[in-house]
Parts: structure tokens; C-alpha cells; sequence
């Protein structure tokens, strides 16, 4: 049996196989002209799953009027592709059954994992840091304790809407400094967090998925003349070390944020203990040294690939988990 997980964001569509074995991130983003429907198709014809279990947060595209119409239209582009035994999981780890409220389907891709950690790892503070947006999920007794809305987990510091690939640097820092003295930045999308940490070596160009500001390539002098229009300025009047040096206060200064928002969820959960996944480890791992917490590395746990996609390998589980048990919610 294959046991399929999908994850489908506003810009990425996550894939994995509950053994692991496959594991795809597809660059799809639901607002430009989206080939959801069609690479849909492709992957249920390569892989052929069994069973498919699909979590949601790309509902929020301002490409769709509402959160309805955009679970809509996903869910249609889903069921076009895999024609059977398609199981959608809501905020409460349940599977969606027709007549069921349909506003439970969004922003859900962090519940199968959530579930995952609390059985395997138990009481901790799931945090997972992807191209996007950062999620600090509360987890005592294998049960999560996070709010069940994007709006309510913003209010409880559970959602920082930034990521390690597609935030604007600007909505970071508002000053940098450099040689010249203290700096304010522009407020445009000259560069993002992408740029940031591809020059300071924290992420391959590999995984770089997602497009640039402004369209060119991610060749070293190419990520550096982004940065520097942070600056309003081009590489004839700063030079590449007051480049650096900024990249380096943005990273500190996206950290700092990071541990501002753990460390809020831990005192009202009294939880101090952190497992941390997503392409954005490395910042959760410096937050929680920062913060004396302990820090489980889901890549050390189950390989970098998998910590990378791990909502959608931790909805294969859940959906493989809840099949082996003739359909029993396992919560």
C-alpha cells in the first residue's frame, strides 16, 4: 500500500510517502496562473498512491475571493487528480466527511504533524520554520494546545507570517547599519530572505525554489545587487562586506523575532522543550540556544528531506495510521 501525503500552500505543494521513500516540493503558487490542477495529475499518474491524505493552507491566496472558494477550488483540482480514497484532514486531525463544516479544512497543514511530534516526542514546542511562514505550535499530552485559525494563531504569537525564502527583508528590519552609518531600508521587494541565506551559506542554491524579486538568477553577484537596493543603493557605491554585514543583521534580527515568539508560547504553556523542523532549522536551533531550551532536530530525526516537507510526510503517517485502524480517529 501507498500511503500519500500532500500539503498544499499558496506557493508550495509539499509531497511524501509515509515510508519516506518519496519526498517532492513543487514550486506552485495558486496566485500566477497556477498548474496545480495539471502537475496534480502528473504525480497521482507517477506515483499511483493507495490512499492520499491532503492538508490545506493555500486557501488564503488573494487570488480567491474567500477561504471557501479557494478550499474549493483545491479540493477540486485534488479530486480531478487522485479519483479515489482522497482523505482531507481538518484543524482537528479528523477526516473531512461531506456536511462537515468546510472552514475546518483551512490552514491545517500543521495539525498531522503536530499529531506526529505529540506521539513520538511528546510534551514540546513544535516549531516549523518553511519557505513562508513560521508555525509555533504548543503540544502537552500528545494533544495540541495551538488556536485553530491563522488570525487566532497570529494573535497568540502560534503564526509569524515570515519565512526562509519568500519574505519581503524589508517587513524585517526597518535600519541597517553599514560603514557609511545607520541606514533605513526601502520599503519595496528589492530582496527577500532567500538572498539572505544563500549568501551567508545557510541554504543550497538547491533550495532556492522559489522565484527572485526580480526575476534574475541567484549567481552570488546577482543575490548581492537585490541586498544592496535594500539600501537604495548598487554595487558601484556599496561594497560586498557592508552587503554581508547586513544580510548578517537580518538573519540576526529574523532570530530575534523567532525567539520573541517562542518564548511567549513557552511561559503561557510552561513548556521548555523545542523540536524544530522545516528549511528554516537552522533558525530555530539558534533561537533555542539563545533561549536555553532544549532542541530536537526533526532532520536528525527523520533526514533533512523529510524535515523540509514534514506536514505532508506526517499526513501520509496519519492517514496510514488512521487506515491500518479501520478509519478510527487516533485522537
Amino acid at each position: 500500500m501507498i500511503y500519500l501525503g500532500i500539503d498544499i500552500g499558496g506557493a508550495n505543494t509539499k509531497v511524501a510517502t509515509s515510508d519516506g521513500t518519496i519526498v517532492e516540493l513543487h514550486y506552485l503558487p495558486l496566485w500566477k496562473n497556477t498548474t496545480l490542477p495539471k502537475e496534480l495529475k502528473e504525480i497521482a499518474i507517477r506515483i499511483k498512491p493507495d490512499v492520499t491524505g491532503v492538508v490545506i493552507t493555500g486557501e488564503l491566496a488573494d487570488c480567491f475571493e474567500d477561504k471557501i472558494q479557494g478550499l474549493k477550488f483545491i479540493m477540486n483540482a485534488v479530486d480531478d487528480a487522485f479519483l479515489n480514497n482522497v482523505n482531507y484532514i481538518d484543524i482537528n486531525g479528523h477526516i473531512y466527511k461531506e456536511g462537515d463544516e468546510l472552514r475546518n479544512l483551512a490552514a491545517a497543514n500543521w495539525i498531522a504533524s503536530s499529531i506526529l511530534i505529540g506521539k513520538e516526542i511528546g510534551d514540546c514546542i513544535f516549531v516549523d520554520v518553511g519557505s513562508t511562514t513560521t508555525d509555533i505550535i504548543p503540544i502537552t499530552g500528545a494533544k495540541h494546545m495551538a488556536a485553530t485559525t491563522d488570525f487566532k494563531r497570529l494573535l497568540a504569537s502560534e503564526l509569524i507570517y515570515m519565512g526562509t525564502l519568500r519574505t519581503n527583508v524589508a517587513t524585517i528590519v526597518d535600519m541597517v547599519k553599514t560603514q557609511q552609518g545607520t541606514c533605513r531600508v526601502s520599503a519595496e521587494l528589492f530582496t527577500t530572505t532567500g538572498d539572505i541565506y544563500l549568501l551567508l551559506g545557510d541554504i543550497k542554491p538547491s533550495s532556492y525554489t522559489c522565484e527572485t524579486a526580480d526575476g534574475a538568477g541567484i549567481s552570488k553577484i546577482e543575490v548581492l545587487r537585490r541586498v544592496a537596493r535594500l539600501v537604495c543603493a548598487d554595487l558601484h557605491e556599496i561594497c560586498e562586506d557592508d552587503i554581508m554585514e547586513i544580510a548578517r543583521q537580518v538573519k540576526e534580527k529574523q532570530i530575534s523575532l523567532l525567539t520573541e515568539a517562542i518564548s511567549t508560547v513557552s511561559c503561557k504553556h510552561g513548556i521548555n522543550r523545542i523540536v524544530a523542523a522545516g528549511i528554516g532549522e537552522f533558525m530555530i536551533v539558534e533561537a533555542a540556544r539563545k533561549l536555553k531550551m532544549e532542541c530536537i532536530s526533526v532532520a536528525d530525526k527523520w533526514g533533512k528531506e523529510i524535515s523540509d516537507v514534514f506536514p505532508a510526510y506526517a499526513a501520509a503517517r496519519l492517514i496510514e495510521k488512521i487506515y491500518k485502524n479501520h478509519k478510527e480517529d487516533i485522537n
